[in-house]
């Protein structure tokens, strides 16, 4: 699903604070990591193995964030969605170095 034509900005923005990340996450999966990008809507595919029931979906998520990057995050936006924003608290050039590595 990457797409060449489509830069890293389209999917992070940086904030007050740290950077905001656009992301797909895809529960119930074989293994957990990214997967790409989703070109149309512009964000960053994350697998995730729990269910999309109780949370358990979002935290892995989020647990998955902050162990690329190393810094606290949370889903600000999308918590009932498979589209989602997180906010990752931080440096947002160590953040974007981190993510990039990602993509």
């Amino acid at each position: 699903m990457t797409y060449k034509g489509m830069g890293v900005h389209d999917m992070f923005r940086e904030v007050s604070g740290g950077m905001e990340v656009n992301v797909m996450v895809s529960p119930n999966s074989d293994t957990q990591g990214t997967d790409g990008t989703n070109e149309w809507r512009k964000r960053l595919v994350i697998r995730v193995r729990s269910p999309p029931l109780d949370g358990k979906a979002n935290k892995e998520a989020e647990e998955y964030i902050k162990k690329i990057t190393g810094c606290t995050c949370e889903i600000i936006r999308g918590h009932m969605s498979r589209q989602k924003t997180v906010m990752v608290y931080g440096d947002p050039a160590d953040i974007m170095r981190s993510l990039e590595r990602l993509i």
